[in-house]
C-alpha cells in the first residue's frame, strides 16, 4: 500500500470517527474466520460496524480530529485491533460484545478502549460500566418523564375535583330539602 493510499484511507477513517457518536476497539486476535464472521453479523443485525485497521492508520485517523487522544492511543493502539462504530447507543457494542463472550464461551474479542461523546475509557474492565450506559435520547426521556409526572398527578387531581364537585352540591342540596 502506497502513503497516499494510507493517507486516504486514515482521512476516510477520521470522517467516520467524527461522523460516529461513540467507537470501540476491540482485540478479536485468536478468534477463528468463522467466529470473527458471527461476530460480524451479530453486529450488523444490531446496526453496528465491525471494521479491521492497522494501529497506525488508526493513530493517523485520530491525529485528524479534535480531540487529543494521545494518551488513548499509547495505551489502546497494540497488537490487534478491530473498530466497532455504534452511531447512536455508547452502551450497545459492550453489551454486543459481552453476549458474544458469553454464547461463545470465549473471553475475546477484549475491550481496548472506547470514546462515547468525546470520553474515553480504557481497559476490558470498563464494558459492565458502558453496558449499563444510558443513550443521550434514553436521558431524555427519562427526565420528560420525571417532568411529566407532577404535572399528571395535578391534572388528575383537577380532573378529580371536577367529577367531585357535582357531587357535593347534591349532598348540600339534600341537606337543605
Amino acid at each position: 500500500m502506497t502513503k497516499e493510499e494510507k493517507r486516504t484511507i486514515a482521512k476516510s477513517l477520521a470522517e467516520e470517527l467524527k461522523n460516529t457518536q461513540c467507537f470501540y476497539i476491540a482485540d478479536a486476535s485468536g478468534l477463528t474466520v468463522e467466529r470473527t464472521n458471527q461476530f460480524r453479523r451479530l453486529c450488523d443485525n444490531e446496526g453496528l460496524t465491525y471494521k479491521v485497521y492497522k494501529n497506525n492508520l488508526i493513530k493517523k485517523a485520530l491525529e485528524h480530529l479534535e480531540d487529543d487522544y494521545k494518551s488513548f492511543v499509547s495505551k489502546v493502539l497494540v497488537n490487534f485491533s478491530g473498530i466497532l462504530f455504534s452511531p447512536e447507543s455508547g452502551s450497545l457494542p459492550a453489551r454486543i460484545i459481552t453476549e458474544f463472550r458469553k454464547a461463545q464461551g470465549l473471553q475475546k474479542p477484549l475491550l481496548k478502549g472506547a470514546v462515547i461523546e468525546g470520553e474515553t475509557y480504557i481497559g476490558d474492565d470498563q464494558i459492565e460500566i458502558l453496558s449499563t450506559l444510558k443513550s443521550r435520547k434514553e436521558l431524555i426521556a427519562d427526565i420528560v418523564l420525571l417532568l411529566e409526572s407532577p404535572i399528571k398527578n395535578t391534572l388528575s387531581t383537577i380532573d378529580a375535583g371536577s367529577t367531585l364537585l357535582p357531587l357535593l352540591d347534591a349532598i348540600a342540596h339534600k341537606k337543605e330539602e
